[in-house]
């Protein structure tokens, strides 16, 4: 499952969780607003274009939301890709 892998990662991303019961909604850049700003682009996105998904295919959708969700202000996403398939392979 994708949390034994989340757990290599421990060193490149720093966990935070806010306390919503506690009335605490912001602590920071520590808030819910990014992620669930993420989920509703990803369920819109596959509601009108995919309009179904499979499971086993369900790591490539989420891949493809975020290049489009990290590529949304300004950038052209056609150059970010070709920019990434010309970077040498190591």
């Amino acid at each position: 499952m994708i949390c034994r892998h989340l757990k290599t990662l421990r060193d490149v991303y720093t966990h935070q969780s806010i306390d919503h019961d506690a009335k605490v909604y912001v602590r920071g850049d520590v808030h819910t607003q990014t992620i669930e700003g993420f989920w509703s682009l990803m369920k819109r996105g596959i509601g009108g274009v995919y309009h179904n998904v499979s499971r086993e295919w369900l790591q490539s959708y989420v891949d493809e939301y975020v290049f489009h969700y990290n590529t949304r202000q300004g950038m052209d996403p056609f150059r970010v890709l070709l920019a990434r398939a010309a970077l040498p392979t190591t």
